[in-house]
């Protein structure tokens, strides 16, 4: 499917910047699908506002793959489904997004799966290619998006992405059916390489960029990029953010991007930047940045554990769990920024979405 296909209203969607969370899975005690409290998160993330969802990538756990548990393509249908429902009712497009990973056939695969299954892109990850030449990662995400349109995705090398420079950027632009780029290298150098070989590509109209950098989500949407290329000063904005942070208080997440886009934020700057600072220190706690990021998961599973959504904080690795001051620190984030978190909203709505 060329991009050209999809809904004039996804486009448009896109372009504007929406929030699109990163979809959790829910399991149950035994560590199996809990069917019920999946279809509630993606209930909770329709009902927030969010502009689209993420299903099958990171945050979702990529464990879902393996053969002892087969849950990629029953998670995808039953995002799908909640979709298709939300829709129906709402009259509300919103953008549907599965993640593709590994070598070239298996995300072809998963590729030719989500189109099946009613996609309109994938999140494309290549940590499969970690010593791999930009030209052999190139060839690949051209593959894929000979199937599907592709949103790229620049993955932190501290969960398992790798470093890329503006040269791969720049030709990454260059395939037709690349519609986005989500950047989440949790670094500075790394975000501007991104903005400047889509700058730099000829294709920047066409590319819409969302932030995954979770430690620094205001400010990357606060943000303008102006690059000269040829004789002209060519701007990118980053429209949105496609984020695990914003799998959970998803509902303030929306306000918040609805603000910025709208310019309602404070007119004073200091107060905007400690803002973000807040935001940055909510996801210190829930990513566990103390312990380099191994509770991340569990993290956000545990704030969503607190407002009733989840039942426990379990993942498919039986290793995995809360580290050693993460609840002490997601406790005190709770009690100083009151303000960031949705928990009313959520508590409002909850026994509907476990219906």
């Amino acid at each position: 499917m060329n991009y050209k296909e999809l809904p004039s209203e996804i486009l448009t969607s896109l372009h504007k910047g929406v929030v699109i969370p990163a979809l959790p899975l829910a399991l149950n005690k035994n560590r199996k699908l809990d069917e019920r409290r999946q279809r509630a998160l993606m209930r909770y993330y329709l009902d927030a506002g969010a502009g689209g969802v993420a299903v099958g990538v990171h945050t979702t756990q990529f464990e879902i793959r393996l053969p002892q548990f087969n849950l990629y393509k029953p998670v995808l249908e039953i995002a799908r489904e909640e979709f298709d429902r939300f829709e129906a009712k709402n009259k509300k497009p919103v953008i549907r997004i599965a993640g593709v990973i590994g070598q070239t056939k298996q995300a072809v695969a998963e590729a030719e799966l989500a189109l099946q299954t009613g996609y309109h892109a994938v999140l494309l990850s290549v940590a499969a290619f970690s010593e791999s030449s930009n030209q052999e990662i190139l060839e690949h995400c051209r593959t894929v998006a000979e199937v599907i349109p592709v949103i790229g995705f620049y993955l932190q090398p501290a969960v398992g992405g790798r470093k890329l420079d503006v040269n791969f950027w720049r030709e990454f632009a260059r395939i037709e059916n690349v519609i986005a780029i989500k950047m989440a290298p949790f670094n500075r150098y790394q975000t501007l390489d991104v903005v400047r070989g889509v700058a730099e590509s000829g294709r920047a109209d066409y590319i819409a960029l969302y932030t995954g950098n979770d430690d620094n989500i205001l400010v990357d949407l606060l943000a303008e990029y102006r690059f000269e290329v040829n004789g002209r000063t060519v701007k990118k904005r980053i429209v949105g953010g496609l984020l695990g942070h914003w799998a959970v208080w998803t509902n303030k997440a929306v306000e918040l991007l609805e603000k910025v886009q709208k310019n309602q934020l404070s007119d004073n700057m200091q107060d905007v930047l400690a803002l973000a600072n807040q935001i940055t220190d909510c996801n210190a706690a829930f990513f566990d940045v103390a312990n380099d990021f191994k509770g991340c998961i569990t993290g956000i599973h545990e704030v969503l554990r607190r407002q009733g959504l989840l039942e426990n904080i379990r993942t498919l690795n039986e290793n995995e769990g809360l580290s050693p001051g993460q609840k002490e620190e997601i406790d005190r984030v709770y009690a100083v920024y009151p303000h960031l978190n949705d928990d009313d909203f959520v508590k409002e709505n909850l026994h509907r979405w476990l219906a």
